[in-house]
């Protein structure tokens, strides 16, 4: 549907809680809830800080670091002042409500990146926003939290300061040490490769457990700053981890935003009525577009990218848990409001969510600050069945780039208008230089099979379809062939290898494109090109171009337009 899941998420949880009736977490989990929530929360934002490499800010690390700290007082303050005027709440009880409000987190910013797809620099603000903010938006609660308290029973102010600084040399410390330490290891490899994952998750819970254990509400800082020194060591790689530990994300992030939807107050929600969409309407127009622009004054950022940036800033699972514990501790207070804490909490969530889902792709094609569509074709290999294919796909219109370590071979591309990369596109230079902007695909047509076997094992995450076309000498045993797992998807039909087109080639084979009408079907192109034709490439009826491979049999239908290599008669 190309919306975030996170908006079914959040809907299935209502659903099934006070829509139904069918969940109630708190009977089913009883004690163990907020534990676990938290528990959960972590282990989301330290996979999330495992993405954050200081190489990527670049330029914009002041923008960031603006935006957790005074982005982060602004929206506080100003948010705060909104609650506090529109729904009544008692001053200390709006400081605490515009502190649980300031997160946006990684479990919605990310999904909605992935179907935004705004530029390079727009998506590397948010992410490191929502994760560094998480852990930042806890403090400010606790320390909200711990200010009612304190002038309730009338002690000293100063105390909060006391904590402020307990909690950030607490997580700091023990982050720094633990991300350092669990470095070595891996770089020493004392730690075995089947245990490198689930080693981490032992240490990253065991690092949030003594951090709450030294001083309370610390330990989200501590895995978030676990996390950040990781990633930014030399010489560990951290990829099979990051994927171990976005499986577990995906499945977290599920279970807590429907257990914790399905303890909204949907009365609690009626009560407020229109003082809470208000307060919506003042957390997305006013108070993020201040913290935005102001956080990015004098920064690389042009006006559009502040606009989105200003327009993105959907609330998440933090919010949803922080908002829930310490509304029961206010509840324990009989503080005024804190019946409504909650409710409204989850409004601007949902509201954010679904309204930013649904607005943020739209908005970032009408700014002109999306990235192209992931349709593009990176081939590796220069030969001439590399410069057929990407003749073919130039002429619809993609982007196309062929990679090659033979310059006689890209020099025949360039002459062909060709985008060329020289190099290895897996290696440390393409890392850094490589401009994969738009591209979706990877082709694999090197001629030989070692080259081709090693970047579809590279490019597996970095696009979404590998592509790999087998020589003839792999042909052999099973003993001998290497397992498919690691592979590509074979090009073309299953008796289709490299030699093989070239022989079509020197056969003086070319490229055709076909369209097909209710009076020209399939079955007609079939027989009309009998055994002379190799399937390519089809173009279904929106316009989009799919790979031929040796998976599924090729039936277009009328409308659509096959892209053959056929021979002569």
């Amino acid at each position: 549907m190309r919306l975030p899941g996170i908006l079914f998420l959040l809907l299935s949880g209502v659903l099934v809680g006070p829509g139904l009736g069918w969940l109630n977490p708190d009977a089913l989990l009883g004690d163990l809830l907020f534990p676990l929530v938290s528990l959960a929360v972590a282990i989301i934002l330290f996979e999330g800080s495992l993405t954050l490499r200081f190489a990527d800010l670049r330029d914009l690390g002041r923008t960031v670091r603006n935006l957790v700290t005074l982005g982060a007082a602004i929206s506080w303050g100003v948010t705060s002042v909104i609650v506090h005027y529109v729904v009544g709440f008692d001053i200390k009880v709006s400081l605490l409500f515009g502190a649980v409000v300031v997160v946006t987190g990684p479990a919605v910013i990310v999904p909605m990146l992935r179907t935004v797809r705004p530029n390079v620099n727009i998506a590397q603000v948010l992410r490191w926003e929502g994760i560094i903010i998480d852990p930042i938006g806890a403090l400010l609660a606790v320390l909200a939290f711990n200010f009612y308290v304190s002038t309730e029973a009338n002690e000293a102010v100063a105390s909060i300061l006391e904590l402020f600084i307990r909690i950030a040399v607490v997580g700091s410390v023990l982050g720094v040490i633990a991300g350092i330490a669990l470095g070595e290891l891996l770089k020493r490899y004392f730690i075995p490769d089947f245990l490198r994952s689930p080693m981490t998750l032992l240490l990253v819970i065991v690092v949030f457990a003594m951090a709450e254990n030294f001083e309370h509400e610390s330990g989200l800082l501590a895995v978030t700053v676990l996390g950040i020194t990781l990633a930014n060591q030399k010489g560990v790689i951290v990829d099979d981890i990051l994927h171990f530990k976005e499986n577990h994300s995906v499945l977290l992030i599920s279970g807590l935003f429907i257990l914790l939807a399905a303890r909204i107050d949907l009365t609690g929600l009626l009560n407020i009525g229109w003082d809470a969409l208000i307060v919506l309407a003042g957390v997305m127009l006013v108070s993020r577009p201040i913290a935005v622009f102001a956080s990015s004054i004098g920064s690389n950022l042009n006006f559009r990218e502040r606009l989105l940036i200003a327009w993105i800033g959907p609330r998440g699972i933090v919010c949803a848990a922080v908002a829930a514990i310490f509304a029961i501790k206010l509840e324990a207070l009989d503080a005024p409001g804190s019946t409504l804490f909650v409710p409204l909490a989850f409004l601007i969530i949902i509201g954010t969510v679904v309204i930013q889902s649904l607005t943020a792709k739209p908005i970032a094609s009408l700014l002109g600050v999306r990235d192209p569509a992931p349709t593009g074709f990176l081939i590796y290999g220069g030969g001439r069945v590399a410069r057929l294919l990407a003749g073919a796909l130039a002429g619809e219109n993609l982007r196309v780039m062929i990679a090659d370590g033979n310059w006689f071979n890209l020099s025949q591309a360039r002459m062909d208008g060709v985008e060329t990369y020289f190099g290895n596109p897996a290696s440390e230079h393409a890392d850094r230089y490589l401009d994969l902007t738009g591209i979706g695909n990877l082709l694999c047509i090197t001629g030989r099979s070692n080259l081709d076997v090693l970047a579809s094992l590279y490019f597996k995450d970095l696009t979404p379809n590998t592509y790999e076309l087998p020589t003839a000498t792999e042909n052999r045993s099973d003993k001998h062939k290497i397992t498919t797992r690691l592979r590509g998807d074979h090009l073309f039909s299953s008796q289709t290898n490299y030699e093989a087109l070239l022989s079509w080639l020197d056969d003086g084979a070319e490229v055709r494109a076909k369209p097909l009408t209710e009076e020209f079907t399939f079955e007609n192109y079939v027989e009309t090109y009998r055994n002379r034709y190799i399937a390519l490439f089809v173009v279904d009826n929106s316009g989009r171009l799919r790979v031929v491979t040796d998976q599924a049999d090729v039936v277009p239908e009328p409308g659509c337009k096959i892209i053959s290599l056929v021979k002569p008669e």
